[in-house]
Parts: structure tokens; sequence; C-alpha cells
């Protein structure tokens, strides 16, 4: 897989997937920039070498050309975050498609409509993908959150650019950062893990238990794991099918020398709300009619310890339920940890599951290493699984 950043796009049309599947309000503002914003170094790299852009996304999961779905709508938030002159596209495909592109000169920037308007884009269909690879000289991908997806505009319009496609930065840097987690990175190496479910961590934790030096298990998933062990968990959620399995994960972590820390306090109450009773129980000791909602104070004195001295550091999932306020300080205090190990060096990674809106709630997106914009993708590295997007860019 080639990066842009070594390339030269003078005088080349550069056809580039971008995410800018954004949020909308019901006036179709955007509501939440960011996806465009991450996209925008790999686009001004094109347009600073002097060549031009041609970008194509989709948008939501429209059934028919809607208005409310169109990429139009982007145009003034796009055209501020790039300080530059957004032409459009109104189809996708078509005549008038291909003498815009023709015509396009150094330093301009056409957005194609949303692709998903086409079912011949999530259906990877070869003819779909040949038309949209005519308007361009190269071909970049730097929608890392559709990289998981085998669609025309992310795998089958590779293969026409056979020693001109590229990663864009944003997709370079995903990639680069897993493989810093899992490869590269310095020891020891940490994962956190949160959430409510243990079986939506399986894949992961199967893949990642090979790689890892240390793991700490928070969030809802930890009483499926303190139940299997005999504690008692009051009301607290818990998924009784996989106790067998959790134990299995503790034996393999135990059989490989990997240190798995639990919760051994929670801070818990009797309603699912901020106006409950609340209390904190040692995590194997909760009464009935109690549930844990977030780590205790010893929880949180022993995860952060674990954080500060871990040298890389991927944090997958929040350890208690952030949403609501009186729940959210063992996230917060999680946060702090990771920022501050991040301070000292360590290499941090946040991707995958709520983890990344907590980080964003909490303000410690600009403080830690990375934050994947992946979403699906990034739990689909996490899992070990090729990615598509990817695949095609290296073959």
């Amino acid at each position: 897989m080639v990066s842009i950043e070594k390339q030269n796009f003078k005088g080349l049309k550069a056809i580039i997937r971008v995410d800018f599947n954004v949020p909308l309000d019901t006036n179709n503002k955007v509501l939440d920039s960011s996806r465009i914003e991450a996209a925008k170094p790999t686009i001004l790299k094109v347009i600073n070498d002097g060549g031009s852009c041609i970008l194509m996304s989709h948008l939501g999961r429209p059934k028919k050309k809607e208005t409310a779905f169109s990429l139009k709508n982007l145009i003034p938030e796009i055209e501020k975050i790039l300080k530059l002159k957004v032409k459009f596209a109104e189809d996708a495909l078509g005549n008038t498609t291909k003498e815009i592109t023709k015509n396009l000169r150094p330093g301009e920037v056409l957005l194609l409509e949303n692709l998903r308007f086409y079912p011949e884009e999530t259906q990877g269909e070869i003819k779909f993908a040949q038309k949209l690879a005519s308007y361009g000289d190269c071909y970049i991908n730097d929608a890392f959150g559709t990289a998981h997806r085998a669609h025309a505009s992310t795998t089958t319009i590779a293969q026409f650019f056979k020693n001109k496609k590229y990663s864009g930065m944003l997709l370079y840097k995903e990639v680069e950062s897993i493989k810093k987690v899992f490869q590269t990175g310095k020891r020891p190496v940490l994962a956190i893990l949160g959430g409510a479910k243990v079986s939506s961590k399986i894949p992961i934790i199967e893949n990642i238990i090979d790689k890892v030096d240390q793991v700490i298990i928070g969030g809802g998933m930890a009483f499926t794991f303190v139940k299997a062990l005999g504690g008692k968990i009051g009301d607290s959620i818990c998924e009784e099918d996989k106790e067998t399995l959790a134990l299995s994960i503790l034996k393999k972590a135990k059989k490989k020398k990997i240190k798995v820390y639990l919760p051994v306090d929670v801070l818990c109450s009797d309603k699912f709300s901020n106006k409950g009773n609340k209390k904190v129980f040692e995590i194997n000791k909760i009464p009935k009619k109690w549930q844990g909602l977030d780590s205790g104070p010893e929880s949180i004195k022993i995860f952060s310890q674990v954080i500060m001295e871990a040298k890389t550091i991927l944090w997958n999932g929040p350890i208690g339920v952030f949403e609501l306020e009186s729940f959210s300080k063992g996230t917060i205090a999680i946060g702090d940890s990771v920022v501050k190990s991040t301070q000292r060096g360590a290499f941090s990674l946040v991707g995958g599951g709520d983890s990344v809106a907590a980080v964003k709630k909490f303000n410690f997106q600009k403080k830690v290493s990375y934050v994947s914009t992946g979403g699906g993708a990034m739990l689909e590295s996490l899992e070990g699984k090729v990615l598509p997007g990817i695949e095609a860019l290296s073959n």
C-alpha cells in the first residue's frame, strides 16, 4: 500500500473516495464535520501539488434518490473547511459529469452525487466502477470508515489504476495506528476493553490475546466474567450463556502469561438512572436489586496505575455508563490516565465502540495519540480481518 505523501499530483486528476457520511439536522445542515475535517489533508495535498480532485462518497442508506441524502447539502460545510469553491455533479454518471471532469482545471474540486443512489455501488459492480475510474488519472482511497465494504468505489475501482492507486493520509494513519498496537509498538502493550456485552468483543479478544501483555476488562461485560468466577453480581447486566467462554478466555490468558485486570469494586444503583440510590460494593458481592453501573474507586486506582506503566495502549469501549453523569467518573478517570500516559511517551489508540463517543464528550480527542474515525472498519481490523478496501490498494 502506497501513501500519497511522497507522490506528486501536478497536472493530475485524482478521484478520491472520502467518507463524508456525516449527521445532518432537520434542515440538512451538518451537525458534526469531523469526517470532512479528517479528509482535508489529503484533498489539500493534491490541490497544493497542482492537481484537481474528484470527490466521491456515500451519505446514509437511501432507498432512492432523496433530497435529504444529497451530498449537495454538504457543500457549504466542505467549502468552509477547505476554503475552496466546490463544484457539484448532480449525477455521478452520465455525459454531463464526464464533460465536467474533462474540463476540471488544476486547483479545482468536484463533488459527485451520493454513490448510494446507485445500487451498483453496494453491489461492487464492475462497469459502474469503470465509469467512475474513467474520470481520474489516479485513485486515492481515504475512506477508512468504509474500507470493510467491498463496494464499487472502495474496492472494485482500484483494479483500473494498477500503479496509480494510493492510500490517503487518513487511511494510512488508521492502518499504521493498528500496526503500531499489534506489531511495532513498545511493550508493555495494554488493551482496555469495555462496553456492555462480551459477545460483541469475542472476536477482538480472541485476536488480541496473542498480541498484548495486559488486558483491562471493564464496563458491563466484566459482570459475565465475575459471575463465571462465582461472584454475586446482583441485578447487573450479564450474558449467562457466555460464562463458559469467559472462563476459557481467562484460562488462555493465564497460559500465555497475559495479566487480566477485572474491577474489584463497582459503583451501584437501585435504578438505571442518575436519580437512584448509589453505593459502592465489592464486584463479587453485589446484593440483589442493585446493579453495577461504573467502576469503583479501588478499581480506578488499579486501572490507572496499569495504564501509567503501559507503553502502547488500545482503548475500545467505556468502563461505565458514561451517558449518565453519576456513572461517568470511571470512564473520565480512564481517559485522564490514558492522556497522562500519552504525555509520558506512550502511544494511545482509541477506536471502535462507544469509547470514541466518550473521548469526544470529555474532550480527550486531541490529547491521545490517535482517535479512529473507522467504526465498523476499526472493529473488523481489531478482529484481525483483512479489509477489502485496504487489500485492493495492495494488489
